[in-house]
């Protein structure tokens, strides 16, 4: 509120002899200050280079610039609205653009695809529209979205992240719980789908087959995305469209120490979903504290059966020890088997990727008949801004993996993580980030550095 001083003089003739005049005290009157709304928005500046060797041997690197930039509205009456902008524009730094490199058989030899269009393309797009309502513990959300969730997320790993078009109520109104219903009809796929180009290894990474049609800012129906135009339970039929996705959630914290996810993903006419995640963190003494994960999935054929037989579990668990501010973790998760056309492999792809165990770029995790080991540990150093972590992960993939399904193998992840928020700008924030996979197919091994600067504002 600005406080505006308003002065009333009094004049008078004076005519008391020797009288005295009180002088007038100052009225201090509120006034509102008029809300236009808010623009908020991230700047994001992406340096990528990759070095395979192996099977391939090659390097390749790309430079781009983007982010997004929006627009919230006040609140009447409970509701408000938001629209955001998106894009990413390359920055040339080899003798060809990206959509020359690309349109080289389709084959990126000089530029890494994953801070571009499909076809090397700089774009822009509206990934964000939606109309919010609020009332009481209730909230109300319908339009695109960028959504956070288990197994439908935006994977922001590259320039731009996955978004879509839904539905979401959530509730509040019991004590220490959170109620979610959604439903999702469309998603346009982020720039990190251009490293998976819609094969089969995207299916377990949070990228389906269909993905390519989703890219660039398009909108596609989500049953598109995850199955593309493939007759999967061979009925003849090669058009995936579906419902959409429909998800319930319920977060539980009334316990101290405890929290308890549970969702459900109807994926109609394709798959059912099951997600659950426990953490409690416990007081060993007055320094030193203990949090145990557990995570679980369950997916199972549902409708049409779009996708062919779906029955898969995974099942993870995590030890993490907290002192001070290092920290420290070791993590298992195993996957089995089944004789359904998925073959025990966990499908993801809508950008869900909650596993304790995946690597910064490796996600074998969710392969069948394989179990996977972690061990990370990470230092913040918060008087200077910075966090340091450090992981090593290790997958003893088994055959029916829907990578490479006639062979097992072992492969393996380790990388680093330097993050630093400049105290002297607000909202900047840089990050160097590495991953050095070993046998990431049999034979296939590669280096990669990232460096990343973001200004939120």
């Amino acid at each position: 509120m600005k406080k505006v001083i308003m002065l009333s003089l009094v004049t008078t003739t004076l005519m008391m002899a020797g009288g005295d005049i009180e002088p007038v005290a100052p009225v201090e009157v509120e006034v509102e200050k008029a809300d236009w709304g808010e623009i908020f928005g991230q700047s994001r500046t992406f340096y990528v280079d990759r070095t395979y060797s192996g099977l391939v041997n090659n390097n390749r690197n790309s430079f781009a610039t983007g982010g997004y930039i929006g627009y919230k509205t006040p609140t009447f009456s409970g509701f408000s609205a938001v629209i955001a902008a998106y894009g990413t524009f390359s920055l040339d730094i080899h003798n060809m653009t990206p959509e020359d490199d690309f349109a080289n058989n389709g084959k990126w030899n000089s530029y890494d695809p994953s801070l571009f269009g499909y076809e090397g393309e700089n774009y822009a797009f509206i990934g964000q529209a939606y109309l919010n309502y609020a009332f009481g513990n209730t909230n109300l959300k319908v339009g695109r979205m960028r959504l956070d969730t288990p197994l439908a997320g935006a994977d922001d790993a590259r320039m731009l992240p996955n978004l879509f078009e839904a539905a979401v109520i959530s509730n509040t109104d019991i004590e220490n719980t959170t109620l979610i219903a959604a439903h999702v009809i469309r998603e346009t796929v982020g720039t990190f789908g251009n490293i998976y180009g819609g094969g089969p290894l995207g299916l377990t990474s949070g990228y389906g087959l269909g993905m390519k049609e989703a890219l660039s800012g398009d909108f596609v129906n989500m049953g598109k995305v995850a199955l593309g135009e493939n007759d999967l339970n061979g009925n003849g039929s090669t058009d995936n469209s579906t419902d959409g996705v429909t998800a319930f959630a319920v977060i539980y914290t009334g316990i101290e120490g405890l929290k308890v996810q549970f969702w459900d993903y109807v994926a109609w006419d394709i798959l059912n979903a099951v997600y659950l995640d426990a953490d409690y963190t416990m007081n060993v003494n007055d320094a030193f504290k203990v949090k145990l994960s557990a995570q679980y999935i369950n997916e199972t054929d549902i409708g049409d059966t779009l996708a062919g037989g779906v029955d898969t579990n995974y099942v993870a668990g995590k030890i993490t020890g907290i002192y001070g501010d290092l920290s420290a973790y070791v993590a298992y998760s195993t996957t089995g088997d089944s004789d359904t056309d998925t073959g025990g492999n966990v499908l993801t792809p809508w950008g869900g990727m909650p596993a304790y165990t995946q690597g910064m770029v490796t996600r074998h995790q969710f392969f069948a008949n394989t179990d996977t080991w972690k061990v990370a540990a990470s230092y913040n150093l918060k008087e200077y801004g910075v966090k340091v972590s450090a992981y090593y992960t290790e997958f003893d993939v088994g055959t029916g993996n829907i990578y490479d399904p006639t062979n097992a193998w072992t492969a393996s992840e380790s990388g680093w993580d330097i993050q630093y928020k400049v105290a002297s700008v607000e909202g900047l924030s840089l990050r160097a980030r590495a991953n050095y996979p070993r046998d990431f197919k049999e034979g296939l091994d590669w280096d990669e550095y990232r460096l990343i600067a973001n200004y939120n504002f």
